[in-house]
């Protein structure tokens, strides 16, 4: 999941730089009065994101998988707590009616 995310950013720094370049060359017009760095990561972020919706599709598949993992582990692991809980609880309710 760490790949996944550092290779993410690794792409929207490289699409920031590139947008820079061109923002500040004037082959992309710049934005509004002060708004010129929102900008350039608004702009960043949308050039970004179809790159790494394709680039990333195998190693997003492989995050999809460890986090599917983790999530029924806990799953998993709740339930036998919740079946601990109930034999404990039974154990309880049968200590009670002997004495």
């Amino acid at each position: 999941m760490l790949r996944y995310t550092l290779m993410r950013l690794g792409i929207f720094a490289g699409c920031l730089v590139v947008v820079w370049g061109l923002v500040y060359s004037g082959i992309v017009p710049r934005g509004l009065g002060d708004s010129n760095g929102i900008w350039i990561v608004l702009l960043a972020l949308v050039v970004s994101a179809p790159i790494s919706f394709v680039v990333l599709r195998g190693e997003r598949d492989r995050a999809s998988v460890e986090v599917v993992g983790r999530v029924d582990r806990m799953k998993a692991n709740l339930e036998a707590n919740r079946a601990q809980e109930d034999l404990d609880e039974d154990a309880v309710r049968k200590q009670g009616q002997t004495s």
